[in-house]
């Protein structure tokens, strides 16, 4: 593997590593208090080893899905039968990072490592590549669909985020006003306005779905640092902060944020995160060792809920949820997925 793409590959990783250690973190400072979190985790290994299984979706079947950065596969899980099909991608070291679905059931994807969207037909087999307009653009991120129907998505190193018509397969690209902002996490509000985290540095963003005009929102702290994002059935978003160990609440109306200290506490980096239709958020700490965690937080108590994930996670980066309130997630270093769901109270 040579140089560059060293870089693009390990860039998360990278980065990671200098917020962990960046001397504005100071001593560590214990977290909330958290009950035990009463939940049942399944995980799978994946069939591909090294995998690095990396972004999870719940497609409409109710299948968990993943992408195998690795290995240049999207993968598919019937949590009902543990049966697992792989698909191969077409354009070698394509670099598979985020997915999602659109009304017909095709999985599309972001190439992080090749500067491509892609499209899965899962019934076929067929891959189409829609590559970026711009070379700049080489590192696809997160993507996510509109109420129209367009694809959204954030490209990290380049500090753009896009659309994408798949009606067309034109593709617009605007650029981040603030240098080195790494694109990250994005969501869609009810009113079809993407909202995307800037974690290299300490803000959110809104894109105009017209004009592509970009508004910033600047965070409280300086080192705060938002991975990714999670959007409530009321358009209110929670952020998680991987620098400072914070869960973050923005409302997109008023501009207020709220920050909570994870239980985990400032060095608990957390990461994925989620909102299950019931409103809870969940999320995932990936800084505390030897297990990562999964964590339950309570809008309306404000209360924290917290256990280990048996295979000890290998980072949770992303989340997904279902209908019925399952969470999917994917555990990268560990070449696992999993099922996390609630336990049923006892009568």
């Amino acid at each position: 593997m040579n140089t560059k793409k060293l870089f693009t590959i390990s860039a998360a990783f990278l980065i990671g590593a200098v917020l962990l250690n960046s001397p504005t973190l100071g001593k560590a400072v214990e977290g909330s208090k958290a009950r035990t979190l009463e939940v049942t985790i399944r995980e799978w290994d994946v069939p591909t080893p090294r995998s690095n299984p990396h972004d999870p979706a719940a497609a409409p079947d109710g299948s968990l899905w993943w992408t195998g950065q690795f290995t240049n596969r999207l993968g598919r899980l019937d949590p009902a039968t543990g049966m697992m099909r792989e698909y191969p991608l077409k354009t070698a070291n394509t670099g598979p990072h985020g997915l999602t679905f659109d009304k017909d059931g095709n999985v599309w994807y972001t190439g992080n490592y090749s500067g491509l969207i892609g499209k899965l037909d899962p019934r076929t087999g067929k891959v189409t590549e829609y590559k970026m307009p711009d070379p700049k653009a080489s590192d696809p991120h997160t993507p996510v669909f509109d109420q129209q129907g367009i694809l959204w998505f954030t490209v990290q190193g380049g500090n753009f985020v896009g659309r994408l018509d798949p009606r067309t397969g034109k593709i617009d690209l605007k650029r981040v006003p603030t240098e080195d902002a790494l694109p990250y996490g994005m969501v869609i509000t009810s009113k079809g306005v993407p909202i995307f985290c800037e974690f290299g540095t300490n803000k959110l963003a809104r894109i105009d779905p017209k004009t592509l005009e970009i508004t910033e929102y600047k965070l409280p702290g300086e080192g705060t640092r938002p991975r990714r994002i999670a959007i409530a059935n009321d358009d209110t978003i929670y952020f998680t902060d991987f620098e400072q160990g914070h869960l973050g609440r923005f409302n997109p109306t008023t501009g207020e944020v709220k920050m909570w200290l994870s239980p985990g506490g400032s060095t608990s980096s957390p990461y994925g995160i989620a909102v299950t239709p019931d409103g809870l958020v969940w999320y995932s700490e990936s800084g505390v060792l030897p297990k990562n965690t999964i964590v339950r937080f309570d809008p309306k108590t404000e209360a924290f809920a917290s256990t280990t994930i048996p295979s000890g996670g290998g980072v949770v980066r992303n989340m997904a949820v279902t209908p019925d309130g399952r969470v999917y997630i994917a555990c990268s270093g560990v070449n696992k997925v999993g099922v996390v769901a609630a336990n049923k109270p006892r009568v």
